[in-house]
């Protein structure tokens, strides 16, 4: 496997897509106050919620395509896109488990994973490795997820649409795990490639 390129194509901060990733940052608090409300004695704001993780996906959408078609790819633009939907993610588990949307075990099966990452990423650091490029693999399996929580709160509810919504939840999630790990493992296999490389050339 190809390690994927990582040249950086601008350093400015203030471009449109690192504008978009900040704004995605600045909505995960707000996220999992809406979806956490009602646990908390207030009303039930699941379709604020449902409307700001949407404009997340499409920012998520619009940050990678604008980045390349305008040539403003950055270093920090690619640690703040997997950071927004890393937390995203994360928001969104602690919110569904704690209204027992999602079971606990599929919470630590994806929470362990990005654990995993973040020792790789620590070990590429240590190497003076910058992060690897987030991969068509992982931006899938983390497409696979927004669908899927988004329908499993929806589902949260009574009638046909919530029981349709938990059909094809639940298909975005078992498709969005899967592809989550895969991906996870492919960027250890990376990792210890460059690793090993590193320790043969010393």
């Amino acid at each position: 496997m190809e390690v994927q390129e990582t040249r950086v194509q601008t350093h400015r901060v203030l471009t449109i897509p690192n504008v978009l990733s900040m704004a995605r940052l600045v909505g995960v608090p707000l996220f999992l106050w809406l979806i956490l409300r009602p646990e908390f004695g207030g009303p039930n704001s699941d379709g604020w919620a449902l409307l700001v993780l949407a404009l997340s996906g499409i920012s998520d959408y619009l940050d990678g395509k604008l980045a390349r078609k305008w040539n403003q790819i950055s270093s920090l633009g690619r640690l703040l896109d997997p950071a927004a939907d890393r937390l995203y993610i994360i928001s969104t588990l602690v919110g569904l488990t704690w209204r027992e949307i999602l079971p606990l075990w599929l919470t630590v099966a994806l929470l362990s994973r990005d654990l995993v990452l973040l020792v790789m990423m620590g070990i590429l650091r240590r190497h003076d490795y910058p992060p690897l490029q987030v991969s068509f693999l992982g931006k899938a399996a983390t497409f696979n997820l927004m669908y899927a929580f988004p329908l499993l709160l929806l589902s949260d509810g009574s009638g046909w649409l919530a029981s349709l919504a938990e059909v094809f939840g639940w298909a975005f999630a078992g498709w969005g795990t899967t592809l989550y790990w895969w991906a996870g493992i492919l960027y250890v296999v990376q990792v210890r490639r460059l690793v090993k490389a590193d320790t043969v050339a010393d």
